[in-house]
């Protein structure tokens, strides 16, 4: 039911690391209470995978002393939130917890949990994703998703929530228990999920703005897919040299590989070995590329019998592609660029971000693994942004790119979370 209240949206974030969970749980509540002044009606928890033996008692605590009627949560490898000082930190390999709660008034909150064996195929209607979410797309939600990497047909979901509900933004992340595995929940007001999708979709006087860093530089042309194989390339030509105009002939994926690596300096190449990926175009009308337009996805392996190249998504004739490298000082470029971007779309004197906060989700393979340095991306963030930020590492981001939901590697995805009327 739509929060009746007069009051400002606000959001707030609290981290702990206290090694008890009794006492991490403790810390959290009262930082963010005492920053409010009315009462949450929702809350994001994320905890270190450092508590995966506790993870059953977490929703329990918790509620005990909230009470709230919206709380949703996962593990996470890292974890992300403000510290007592209002720092923001990004806490990997230790154990942590953060809350976040929001006080959202006339925002319509709608929890749901999600089982695999219960979505609908994709030859289904809208209305049969529409049921399980219990939101009408009219409302025009917004989403914040956290599922267990070991729920089955993750794509299918995203892929149908788009079709239920197109234009809404969907943000969120994979449940991860550290670099090297380990167990992974997600949570729902007093209850732990394992292979489960939960979360909340926010409609009414609330806007749920993303940002997007997939931290890749394109190298080399672009080409068009003119052969392809479920998600194996098996041909390609240069774009500027379209088949209408019979001056090229189609190459295979690694020929054409080959000849880019050649033109590399020496560090570019190196990079190569171990940094590559695709990037495939989402607008196919699009001359002048920008970073934002492609949607990078790994490079699973190559055939050298064909020349063929597997990427870690679908492929189809007409496609446009373009390899990318990825790298530290690419990746905070590239944050820097999308964060800039947004500020200067969304100014000051036009949106009013004291009631704003932000959530971060970001690969287990950025923070001080590719930077070498703590707090590194949302540092960046704050400094065009001064918002509180929860979040966690994720084994795989979802976001927006190009007018579709998708799920990501290698990603930080923020989300700024305002009212859409200030």
């Amino acid at each position: 039911m739509v929060n009746a209240t007069t009051a400002q949206m606000q959001w707030v974030s609290a981290l702990s690391m206290r090694p008890s969970l009794e006492a991490a749980i403790q810390q959290v509540v009262q930082q963010t209470q005492a920053a409010l002044s009315a009462p949450a009606n929702m809350g994001l928890v994320f905890i270190s995978s450092s508590f995966a033996s506790e993870y059953s008692r977490l929703m329990p605590l918790l509620q005990e002393s909230l009470s709230l009627p919206n709380l949703i949560g996962c593990s996470g490898g890292g974890i992300i939130g403000m510290s007592p000082q209002q720092q923001v930190d990004e806490v990997e390999s230790q154990p942590a917890l953060s809350l976040c709660l929001a006080h959202l008034p006339g925002v319509k909150i709608q929890r749901f949990r999600l089982e695999a064996e219960d979505l609908p195929d994709l030859d289904s209607p809208p209305q049969a994703w529409i049921e399980q979410v219990g939101v009408s797309p009219e409302d025009q939600p917004q989403f914040i998703l956290l599922i267990d990497p070991m729920s089955s047909r993750i794509t299918d979901l995203l892929q149908g929530l788009d079709y239920a509900y197109p234009g809404s933004t969907k943000i969120g992340g994979l449940a991860s228990g550290g670099m090297v595995g380990g167990t992974t929940t997600v949570f729902c007001q007093d209850q732990a999920y394992s292979g489960a999708t939960v979360g909340v979709a926010l409609s009414g006087n609330i806007v749920i703005d993303s940002i997007v860093a997939q931290g890749c530089r394109p190298i080399g042309p672009t080409y068009r897919v003119t052969k392809g194989d479920r998600n194996i390339l098996l041909e390609v030509e240069p774009e500027s040299q379209p088949a209408s105009s019979g001056s090229s002939l189609p190459i295979s994926p690694l020929e054409a590989l080959q000849k880019l690596i050649q033109t590399l300096n020496e560090t570019d190449r190196e990079l190569a070995q171990h940094s590559l990926f695709i990037g495939v175009v989402r607008d196919e009308f699009k001359l002048n590329l920008e970073p934002g337009d492609f949607l990078i996805r790994n490079l699973m392996g190559v055939d050298p019998r064909v020349g063929a190249i597997a990427i870690g998504d679908r492929v189809r004739p007409g496609q446009r592609i373009q390899f990318h490298l990825r790298d530290a000082r690419t990746s905070a470029e590239d944050l820097e660029l999308l964060v800039k971007s947004y500020q200067g779309n969304h100014p000051a004197s036009s949106h009013d971000f004291s009631q704003a906060g932000a959530l971060m989700f970001s690969c287990l393979g950025r923070g001080e693994h590719l930077y070498e340095q703590p707090n590194f991306d949302s540092q960046l963030f704050r400094r065009y942004l001064n918002l509180p930020i929860s979040g966690f590492f994720c084994n795989g981001e979802i976001g927006p790119v190009g007018g579709g939901t998708f799920l990501h590697g290698y990603t930080s995805v923020f989300g700024i979370c305002r009212p859409a009327q200030p």
